[in-house]
Parts: structure tokens; sequence; C-alpha cells
């Protein structure tokens, strides 16, 4: 036996005889890999997300639905936009149980595989002049997919990366699962603007599948980063101490039913990104005459300025605390969405570029780069995966069907977007109550975070 070998087994036969058994080997914190990690996953997500919307916006009506009704056929898309929203409750407490049951890494890898999938069949399916009925039906079932998979992917990112941050930065580094959303939007954009300026048959024809092919690539970089992510600390500390449950769901509605309440309150309030994203879009150029490039390009620039804008205010919340800073961008946006659609009326591209930046880079970053720390800190490390998943994703049922509640809600005249901003600002109401009602964790440590989750 070599020296090297005869000094490790004398060392690992001390600590057995100290112990009684050898100390498990916990990871260590990684929190720069873990954030980038959550970033590229979200950006996938997200990409994903956009380009569904604005293809559910601009050519979906004509190409999966009866070309002889376009305005059942823009509610109809809508509907397949949102019906991804009802499968996101199921997919965050399938593969959140397992994400609190075998650990966060493994799972998060299934959820990205899906998600880039389905994406990609999407980009693939035959229309509705090809195969009639058919065709909405299996653009259902990949948006049913995508949504399964969405719903563990932000609670299962949030979860492994406030895990790896060091304390007193946990929303700084959460921070980065939401500049994923922003690059998403980016990159879709910068995908989906030239394809627009495609000739009308040319992006009937095959233009509008282009953005879903390229969702691919990014799947291909978030898989091989993954894969080199470890385990988190957190997780295998309680696995070791047998705090690891067999029914997280169950644990978490005993222990902690009014924190996934709470979360899903809070979690309504993402009804604001979808009425900018999806149904801004479509009412900008349906209704307010402006350019749909253009109007991309504004969305694209406004959501790329948040990518600096939701680190620097997750920092801020880290000093100065969650709660001030969430309900300031909630009550700041349901006034800011009034003054969005009102630019959006004037028809001046000038408006509304400053309104979207005052609505989207500045005051709904305040929401958008805290919501994964914040959420994820309600909860403790045996079922947090599974808590945030399910509060989060029921809030964001409203979320996702908030293009269609806006369609139904749209009247005649040119103040006819103001029920949809009425709507928009009773969610973000009842979001900042939810934030009061929840207790602060800026400075509280991890392992203390939702202790009664751990009897």
């Amino acid at each position: 036996m070599s020296t090297t070998a005869r000094s490790a087994t004398a060392t690992t036969a001390a600590t057995t005889a100290t112990s009684g058994s050898p100390d498990p080997v916990i990871p260590a914190k990684t929190p720069r890999k873990a954030a980038l990690a959550s970033f590229l996953g979200s950006t996938l997500e997200y990409y994903d997300f956009f380009i569904y919307g604005t293809a559910a916006a601009l050519v979906f009506p004509a190409l999966f639905f009866p070309a002889d009704a376009p305005a059942v056929g823009l509610v109809a898309a809508f509907a397949t936009f949102g019906v991804a929203y009802v499968a996101r409750p199921l997919g965050g407490m399938v593969m959140g149980h397992f994400g609190d049951r075998l650990g966060r890494k493994n799972v998060l890898l299934v959820t990205l595989c899906l998600m880039g999938l389905a994406s990609l069949g999407i980009g693939f399916l035959p229309t509705y002049d090809a195969v009639g009925v058919l065709a909405p039906v299996l653009l259902t079932l990949g948006r049913l997919i995508q949504g399964f998979s969405a719903g563990a992917e932000s609670a299962g990112a949030s979860t492994l990366t406030l895990e790896h941050s060091p304390e007193g930065r946990r929303a700084f580094f959460t921070s980065f699962v939401m500049t994923g959303y922003a690059a998403g939007m980016v990159l879709a954009t910068l995908v989906f603007v030239p394809i627009t300026a495609l000739p009308k048959d040319q992006l009937m024809a095959w233009g509008w599948r282009v953005p879903f092919w390229c969702s691919v690539v990014v799947l291909a970089i978030a898989y091989w980063v993954r894969t080199r992510l470890d385990e988190t600390p957190v997780f295998e500390e309680a696995r070791e101490e047998g705090e690891v449950r067999k029914l997280p769901l169950g644990q978490v509605l005993r222990h902690q039913p009014g924190a996934v309440v709470r979360v899903l309150f809070m979690s309504i309030f993402s009804v604001m990104q979808t009425i900018f994203t999806v149904f801004g879009l479509s009412y900008a150029t349906a209704q307010g005459g402006l350019d749909r490039g253009a109007i991309l390009t504004i969305n694209a620039v406004t959501i790329g300025l948040s990518i600096l804008a939701m680190p620097a205010l997750a920092t801020l919340s880290d000093r100065v605390g969650r709660k001030p800073l969430l309900i300031a961008s909630m009550l700041g946006c349901a006034v800011a969405l009034f003054l969005y659609f009102g630019a959006l009326g004037t028809g001046s591209l000038l408006v509304a570029f400053l309104a979207s930046v005052l609505f989207m880079t500045v005051l709904y970053s305040g929401f958008n780069g805290l919501w994964p720390g914040f959420f994820a800190e309600q909860f403790a490390a045996p079922v947090r995966y599974t808590g945030m998943a399910l509060g989060n994703q029921l809030g964001l049922v409203v979320a996702g069907f908030g293009p269609l509640i806006g369609g139904l809600l749209m009247t005649s005249g040119p103040v006819g977007w103001v029920p949809v901003a009425v709507f928009g600002a009773a969610c973000a109401i009842a979001a900042a109550i939810a934030v009061i009602a929840s207790p602060e964790t800026a400075r509280t440590p991890i392992d203390e975070l939702g202790a009664p989750a751990r009897r």
C-alpha cells in the first residue's frame, strides 16, 4: 500500500473512531455557477415564452384556426397561450416533489429537455389547412408540455441558486433567474424581428418556424452547463440529517399553507408581464396603428435594459429588505399600466418607448429581480421546491390567461383599453397586500427560513 493510501486510510479510520462513521462530504457553494445555470435555463424558458406569445399574436390565428373567423382565431390563439399555465401547477407539483425528494439538479435537467424539445416540435407542426382540427390539437399539446416543464423550471432554478448563495447576497444571485427572462426576450426578438420583415407568404409558409427551431441551440448550451453543476449543499445537508420528506406536498400544506397562499397572490402580479408582451403587442399593432417590428424592438430594448436594473434592485433589497421594493414596484406598475396604454394610443413610437421604459425597465424590474429569492425564502429546505412551485404556478394561471382576459375586456373606442388596465391594477393591489402579509426574509439565515416545515 502506498504512503498516500495508508495516510488516507488512517485518516478515515481516525474519523470513524471519533464519530462512529465517516463525515459526509457536503459540496461547496458555487453561487456564480448556479446563477449561470439558472440564467441559461430561464433564457430558454422565456425565449420559448416570447416566440410563442409573438406567434400567437401575429400568425397563429391564421395558421392554426379557420380563416373565416379571424377574431375567433385570435381569441383561440391566446387561449392556447394561456392553457400552458393550467399545466404549470401540475408540472410544479410533480417535478417539485422529485426535486425535494431526489435533489434539485437532475430534475432541472429533465425540465430543460422537455421545454426545449416541445418548442422544437411546435416548429414542425402542420397547419390547419393541412390537417384541419388536428393542427390546433397538436399545438395545444405542445403548449401543455411547455407549461408542464416551465412549472418546475423557475421554482427549481430559484431554489438551486438560493441554496448556493452566500448570506447577505441571496437576492443578488437569485435575480439572475430573471435576467435570463430578459435575455430570452431579447434573443427571441433578435430572431423574430427579421422574420416579421419577410413577405407575408414566406412568413406564413416557413418563416414563423425558424424561431422555434433555434431553441435547440439554447437548449444545448444550458444542458451542458447544468451537467457540470453540483447538487446544493443545503439539500445534501438535509438528506444527511434525515429531513427529506416522503411527501413534500403534504408537508408544506400541513405546516406552511399560508406561505403557499401568499406566494399565489404575489404571483398574480405577473399578469403585468403577459399584458405588456402579448396583449400590448396585439393592441399596439391592431388599434394603435404602430409597426409590429418597431413594437417588438421597443419591447426588446426596454426588457433588455432590465438585465441591468434587476441585479441592481436585488442588491438594494439585500441591504434594505425585500418588501419595500416589492410594494413600490407593484403599486407603481398599477399606475404605469394606464400610462402605457395611453402612450400606445398616441401612435408615437417615442412616447410608447418612454412609457415602456418606465413600466418594464424601472418598475417591473423591482418585482422581477426580487421574486425568485423572496418566494423561495418563504419555505424550509425540505419543501422549498414544492412549496414555491405550487404557490407560484397557481398564481401564474391568471397571468397566463391575461391576454385572453384582456381580449374579452377590451371595448371599442380610443379608451377601450381602460377595463384591461383596471384588471391589471386590481391584480397589482392584491399582490401588494400579499407582500404586506409576508415575513421579511432579507436578514433571516437560510437554515431558519420556513422553520415550521422542519418539524
